[in-house]
């Protein structure tokens, strides 16, 4: 038995922040924001908005794709990091707003590493025959997150969802899937903040040391590339289409280059979304596979890196 994915979807909100428009707030300019992330724009979600809303759109969305029903699904794992509450699970309210009865329903915290672990999750659950379609999505609202005062962090993300259906298939789809984390780093980057009694106490916002991350980033995505293919026997140049994270496109050319993949077999949209943490991966997977760029039987290697810090990767054959 197998997993593979037989539907994508995506959802932005509509409000659209560019930089010209983050110009008009903080000290910065569309010249430094582009140069050094790639980032043109970033989509906002709504003052009333959840990320189990932005999840419910991507869902439908991915469903349809794969002609699914809503008495299809009997999994859902959602990556986020921005959940509506503490609890219960964005994933349980989720279920209950598509309508799903009675299905294991849980949340993955694993930041912007976040889809790759609930895929890799949902790949044992599927491929072992304890059920039969999962809908695994990645929805944040990093907008909360944000010090909009930070002028280097602020400009860096954005909100968004992507979800995929993961069904049994008896020809290969998922072919390996590789999770790390190193929590010797988890102040490198965070939201330190914590809530008691009602109250958030201490800094709520994102705190970051750029090169740091940079640094260890481009390192790790390079090895865990390596270690997929080398699981399958393959080099890296076998590889038909890289999705990274869409963190930065520093981060995504110096990864590709390390691994001589060109960047024409790279999807890229980091210039139009920012960084969605856990939605950047089927965000960017859902823009390939509708415009036709990923093609039957082509090899798709999907990476992510976020705070933990937590890494991973998932190679696939479409």
């Amino acid at each position: 038995m197998y997993s593979k994915i037989t539907g994508t979807g995506s959802y932005l909100p509509d409000k659209i922040l560019t930089n010209q428009e983050l110009e008009r707030m903080v000290d910065t300019s569309d010249e430094w924001i582009r140069s050094r992330t790639g980032i043109t724009q970033r989509h906002i979600a709504g003052e009333n908005q959840v990320a189990s809303d932005l999840a419910l759109y991507a869902s439908q969305n991915a469903m349809q794709a794969a002609g699914v029903t809503n008495k299809d699904i009997d999994l859902i794992i959602v990556a986020t990091t921005t959940p509506d509450m503490v609890f219960p699970s964005t994933a349980c309210i989720l279920q209950n707003k598509l309508s799903i009865d009675n299905c294991p329903a849980f949340d993955v915290q694993a930041v912007c590493s976040g889809f790759v672990y609930a895929l890799a999750t949902a790949d044992m659950f599927v491929s072992s025959g304890k059920c039969r379609n999962a809908l695994v999505v990645g929805a944040e609202i990093y907008s909360k997150l944000i010090d909009w005062n930070d002028r280097n962090t602020c400009v860096l993300f954005g909100d968004g969802a992507g979800a995929v259906v993961l069904s049994q298939s008896d020809n290969p789809g998922i072919l390996s899937t590789h999770l790390h984390a190193s929590g010797d780093y988890c102040d490198v980057l965070s939201v330190p903040g914590s809530i008691s009694g009602g109250k958030v106490q201490g800094n709520p916002y994102i705190s970051m040391e750029g090169s740091v991350v940079f640094k260890f980033a481009v390192k790790v995505l390079e090895e865990v590339v390596q270690e997929a293919v080398a699981k399958n026997n393959l080099q890296p140049t076998d590889i038909d289409w890289l999705i990274p994270h869409q963190a930065n496109i520093r981060i995504i050319q110096s990864t590709a280059k390390k691994l001589g993949i060109p960047m024409d077999k790279v999807v890229v949209a980091v210039d139009k979304h920012g960084n969605t943490s856990a939605a950047s991966i089927p965000l960017a997977l859902d823009i390939a596979v509708r415009d036709g760029r990923i093609q039957s039987d082509q090899l798709v290697l999907l990476e992510g890196v976020g705070g933990g810090f937590t890494w991973g990767a998932v190679l696939l054959r479409w």
